[in-house]
């Protein structure tokens, strides 16, 4: 195999793991589901069924990837943080029908113990922030923080939390103070330069 499972780990039929992932203890990837290369899966972390995980993911202890979920490449699930695929649940009547899509995109990370409500998008390289209640969706490169999230600011692709260069030529331009990379703002789009 190119990949490694734990021993204490169950894999479903029908499941396609990328080379060199890794899958730690007392996890559970249920049947249809597809993982990409280089990922790591911590402890107690259940995926699937029909789930979608890119390439070089890093999903942290006790997390549950749930049907409707698309993680696309380089996305950072922290510990204990929370995904759901149905707005108004209960034990006692069956609503897989009501299942709302889930897209986390490239490069995204979600704090621990943060929730993403169903039917959302996060966008490329957006950050939130542990403990962060998602329930719209999140633009590209933007930071949210806070119970529901808001929009508290944007990161550079590197992760860091961007400050704005305020001259009159360049009311909207960005740089990163680690990696120096540029960005701008322009009619509510944020967008490396």
């Amino acid at each position: 195999m190119k990949y490694f499972v734990h021993e204490s780990s169950i894999v479903d039929n029908n499941v396609e793991i990328g080379e060199n992932t890794k899958i730690w203890h007392f996890s559970h990837i249920l049947s249809n589901t597809k993982i990409g290369k280089n990922c790591v899966f911590g402890q107690n972390v259940s995926v699937g069924p029909e789930v979608i995980v890119g390439n070089n993911c890093k999903i942290q202890n006790n997390v549950s990837i749930y049907k409707c979920v698309v993680l696309e490449d380089d996305v950072f699930c922290g510990p204990s943080m929370v995904f759901t695929n149905v707005l108004i649940p209960r034990a006692f009547i069956e609503r897989k029908h009501a299942f709302k899509n889930t897209l986390v995109k490239k490069g995204a990370t979600i704090g621990a113990n943060a929730t993403i409500v169903c039917g959302n998008t996060l966008g490329r390289f957006s950050m939130i922030g542990a403990g962060t209640l998602i329930t719209k969706s999140v633009p590209d490169y933007a930071l949210f923080l806070g119970v529901p999230g808001k929009h508290s600011g944007w990161v550079c692709e590197c992760g860091v939390v961007l400050t704005r260069q305020c001259t009159a030529e360049t009311p909207s331009d960005f740089t990163c103070s680690e990696c120096g990379k540029k960005y701008t703002l322009t009619d509510d789009i944020f967008k490396e330069k």
